[in-house]
Formats: structure tokens, sequence, C-alpha cells
């Protein structure tokens, strides 16, 4: 059953920005298509980069637009209305309420989110929230129990949905069984390493993870991660390591593959699109049961850098 009153015709809100994250720059322009004078401007230069290599009748999503923009500062919310074609600037997020059918919250700091969630939750607007959900227990029980109260919101990382890796996948029969899985990603393990670890889980069945140890620090985290089958994964969130993020390498009793994420539009595109099919049919693109279990797994591995890189078992981690 659809979310919204009119599945055809969504308006959605993009509310938020953080510094060293351009959402709402890209994901307004896929969703409305942008003004390619303004984009130059775009502080983060990627994106009038990858945006640029796609032809006109990429950008669109049949039945949404973006229509509402709220950033903490205002010159920024009117920057990205003009890159990416936003009609309406608000000066408070709560503004939106009654305004738009969904709301969008592209940042990704995690322990920010359920205070940014908190004003649309409690007039039961959907929400696509950006990764990581929550970085901590308190926020996650959060989470829970707006689930359990049948509150709609989603929260992925697009690289589930890269391409690269995707193709990959297709091609598992050739490794033989897993024995180990690296990934690797910049900026902390607390914001990105749900790019790593969302990489990787489809490899296995949900559920079966053991064990999560952080070996690094904030600015190296080394994260090691076993689950029942036996396959072991190692992953790195490095803050400065720009020219080798984004690798995968599939090692497998047979052979093994590799691959690095390139194409972030046709992520994004994706990400955004089943968030539009979770509002127009109700049905969740991921089930949640798999976000909590992601979400563990990062806090795992935050618990046990804070224990000076003691295994810490998800068993152990106490939900209620």
């Amino acid at each position: 059953m659809a979310l919204v009153n009119d599945p055809q015709q969504i308006r959605l809100a993009m509310i938020g920005m953080v510094e060293g994250n351009g959402h709402p720059y890209s994901w307004s322009a896929i969703f409305n298509g942008y003004n390619k004078e303004a984009m130059t401007e775009c502080p983060f230069p990627v994106i009038p980069e990858y945006l640029g290599l796609q032809p006109p009748e990429a950008f669109g999503i049949d039945g949404a637009r973006v229509t509402h923009i709220w950033c903490e500062n205002r010159a920024d919310a009117e920057h990205v209305a003009r890159c990416s074609k936003v009609p309406q600037i608000v000066d408070n997020p709560k503004d939106v309420i009654g305004q738009v059918d969904a709301v969008i919250i592209p940042t990704d700091k995690g322990w920010e989110h359920v205070d940014r969630a908190r004003p649309f939750v409690e007039t039961g607007l959907p929400l696509m929230i950006d990764k990581p959900l929550a970085d901590n227990l308190k926020d996650l029980r959060t989470f829970i129990e707006w689930d359990r109260k049948g509150i709609p919101f989603v929260s992925c990382s697009p690289l589930r949905y890269s391409p690269e890796c995707q193709a990959l996948r297709a091609q598992m029969a050739s490794v033989g069984e897993l024995r180990l899985l690296t990934m690797t990603t910049v900026n902390s393990w607390e914001r990105y390493g749900i790019h790593a670890l969302e990489t990787i889980y489809p490899f296995f069945p949900t559920g079966g993870w053991q064990s999560v140890v952080h070996s690094g620090d904030e600015k190296a985290g080394i994260v090691h991660i076993r689950h029942e089958c036996r396959a072991e994964v190692v992953l790195a969130a490095i803050s400065d390591m720009f020219g080798g993020s984004l690798f995968l390498n599939v090692h497998g009793t047979k052979g093994h593959l590799s691959a690095q994420h390139n194409d972030t539009f046709h992520a994004f595109k994706t990400q955004l699109t089943n968030f539009i099919n979770y509002l127009q049919t109700g049905i969740r693109p991921i089930p949640f049961e798999e976000t909590v279990e992601l979400m563990k797994i990062i806090i795992a591995g935050v618990q046990s850098r804070e224990q000076g890189g003691k295994r810490v078992y998800l068993k152990d981690i106490d939900m209620e």
C-alpha cells in the first residue's frame, strides 16, 4: 500500500547539509535535473564531473521531484536550489511539514539522525536517512522502537547498488567457496565504514555475523569481521586514502576477483529510485532486520576501538 496520497506526484524535501557531504546537490539533481553553469561552482568538484557524463534523459525519477530544501546555512540552500532546480527554500526544517509527501535527510553523521528525524517521525512523514542510520546503541534502539510503531523510513549505502560490485557478484562461481573479502574506503569508520560494509554484505546470508575487531584508530580503521560461513572480512577506512578507496577484493578456494566502484551516479539513482518505489508500494527495498544487523556491526567496531582492539561479539550487544 502506498505511503503517499498520490504515488505519481511525490513532493520531496531535502533537509540538512554537513561538511564533506554534497548529497543535497547530487541527489536533488538526479531527481530534478540541474543547471550546468551553476553546478560548475559546486564545492564538491566530483559532482559536476560525474553528472556531466550523463545524457539528459538519465535525470529524473518518475513520480517524484525535490520541491523544498533546508540547510543549516541559508546560502548553501540557495546555492543547491539554483544548481539543482529546487523551487522552494525554507528557513526551518519543520516548515516543510504539510508541504511535502516525504523527507530525505542527506547527512552522514549517524549520531545526529534521531534528532534530525524526530520532527518528521512525529508527524508521520516517510523518511530516507543517509547512511549510517545510527552509530550508537541508544539511537539504534530508538529507530527500532520507531519501526515497531510502524514509522516509515529506510537507510542504506548506495554502494549496495554499485554496478561494478554487482557485476562482480554475478561472477562468484569462478571463485569457489569464499575465504576472504577486503574493501577500502576513505573517511572514518563511523561515517564511511558502512560503505565498505554494505558492499560486502550481499555476499553473505543474512545473519551469521559473529564478531568484530577494530585494530586501528579514528583516522585509520582496520576492521576484521568474522562470519559463521568461515569467510573472513577485512575493511579499511583510512581518512586520506583517496587514491585507494572503494576497491573490493574477493578471494576463494578456486580463484579471486577485484573491482573498484566508480559509477556513483547509477548507484545513487538506484538507491533513490528504490526509495520512491517504497513510497509507492509500502514495500521496503531492504528488510529492516538487515539494517539493524549492519548498524550493530558498525557499533561493534566503535566499541572494539574504544576498548583497545578487543574482539566484540555481536551476540553480546544488548538491543533491549
